[in-house]
């Protein structure tokens, strides 16, 4: 199988034991997401276009991009607009360009309703245009009048200076002839250069020639993320988040799954395997308390990373259980009494400790202690001749493990063996044969830590 494979499996894992706590989750990311929307009030979005004429190439169009929604034109717009209580750098943020297909620039503006975000779009669109004018013929200043009108107008009052220059002067050789002439002539090459000048503003006054495509269209809807957006997207990221957060924790989990581990982290010999009729329920703690209820109401009482129960009938879980007798009493074989040590939070590790005190019909006779794992407390030695310890597959770390096995050593007692227990679904068959009970035969004892019998 394939570590995709791998995934998709547990991720289907957490969705169907999960599932209440997921729902709860996106409800609660809903919520969010809607609070998000009740503190930004709604936005709306108007669109300008602008054409430019001519041929253009693609960094040229970014170019005008740029100026777009330059400062100067930002400025420019506010102070046409004259909107109190909002700043140009605010606008700056209100307003985007981008380039469209045949040299069309559209100028985005954002505001509190659809009225101001026309005015916010068309304003800018007419100061780009504007602005762009006055670059094209080489002046950014508003007061400056040049430009191809201004300098025809120089060219037309040069020619009629020219002619009455030339209508006033002496065609003779005085002083004052030569001065006129020499008048004439620096006329001329201002003439000259002022032509040339305009004919170089000719293809700029053309690339220049912007035009506002219409006045912007009025929003009729919020701009994005509208308030269903961000209700649908709070739900989706504490969704998320959450399943994330269940495969972090899967990763970083150190309880050992395997047989062969908890034994070695007891310091001692793995016995064999058993099972216990049940489902993943069978896991749940006993706890009570409201803590306990609202665990249990949303499913996170039980582990969602344990593996599907797999089917057994009653004749197979019977063999299992005898085979661990035969192999305590192998070795143990002069043992009277045990000690069988379970987790209190262990259901599926008790249940499994009372089948096998029942199984070994008092040769030896099992002493069942529940032992809190946070801070185990073993009692202490008086006729038993070891522990025999119970646990759950895939339930305790190796440090619980190594605790437990320490509070052990210090009520005196070794540790013989370790049974692993793990939930299997019950499958209706026939039933192994049992041996002939012996008489004298001992019932079970169940106690607690504290060493109440149960």
């Amino acid at each position: 199988m394939s570590d995709d494979t791998i995934r998709l499996v547990t991720v289907g894992r957490i969705l169907r034991r999960r599932r209440r706590l997921l729902a709860v989750l996106v409800v609660v990311g809903a919520l969010v997401g809607y609070g998000v929307s009740v503190l930004f009030p709604p936005r709306y979005t108007a669109s300008a276009s602008v054409l430019l004429p001519g041929p253009w190439e693609e960094r040229e169009l970014i170019t005008q991009v740029e100026i777009a929604t330059s400062s100067s034109v930002v400025e420019r717009a506010g102070d046409a607009l004259g909107w109190s209580g909002v700043s140009d750098s605010e606008l700056r943020d209100r307003v985007s360009a981008e380039t469209a297909d045949g040299n069309v620039i559209k100028i985005s503006g954002t505001a509190e309703t659809p009225e101001r975000a026309q005015r916010l779009s068309d304003e800018m669109a007419q100061q780009f245009v504007t602005y762009a004018a006055r670059i094209a013929s080489g002046s950014t200043d508003a007061d400056e009048a040049a430009g191809p009108e201004a300098l025809r107008e120089q060219v037309k009052r040069t020619n009629q200076r020219i002619t009455d220059l030339a209508n006033a002067a002496d065609p003779g050789q005085t002083v004052e002839s030569v001065q006129a002439r020499t008048e004439l002539e620096k006329l001329r090459s201002t003439l000259q250069e002022a032509m040339q000048k305009l004919e170089e503003a000719g293809p700029a006054n053309n690339r220049a020639g912007l035009v506002v495509m219409g006045p912007a269209a009025r929003p009729t809807g919020e701009a994005p993320p509208t308030r269903l957006q961000l209700v649908g997207g709070g739900a989706l990221l504490f969704f998320v988040l959450a399943v994330v957060g269940h495969l972090a924790a899967a990763r970083v989990n150190r309880r050992l799954r395997s047989g062969p581990e908890m034994a070695a982290a007891l310091r001692a010999a793995l016995l064999g395997s058993v099972d216990v009729p049940g489902d993943r329920r069978a896991h749940r703690p006993r706890a009570r308390g409201a803590r306990a209820r609202f665990r249990r109401l949303l499913g996170i009482d039980v582990r969602w990373d344990l593996p599907t129960p797999q089917s057994s009938d009653e004749a197979g879980r019977l063999i299992r259980y005898r085979r661990v007798c035969g192999r305590l009493r192998e070795r143990l074989p002069a043992a009277r009494r045990l000690l069988v040590v379970v987790p209190d939070d262990d259901e599926v590790a008790r249940r499994a400790a009372e089948q096998l005190a029942a199984e070994t019909e008092g040769e030896p006779v099992l002493r069942v202690v529940e032992v809190a794992v946070s801070r185990p407390m073993v009692p202490d030695r008086d006729t038993e001749s070891g522990v025999l310890v119970v646990l759950g597959a895939g339930s305790r770390t190796a440090e619980e493990l190594s605790g437990l096995a320490e509070a052990c050593a210090d009520g005196g007692h070794e540790v013989v063996g370790v049974v692993v227990a793990g939930a299997v679904r019950a499958r209706a068959t026939g039933t192994a044969p049992r041996p002939p009970e012996k008489a004298g035969a001992a019932a079970p004892v169940h106690e607690n830590a504290t060493g109440g019998a149960a």
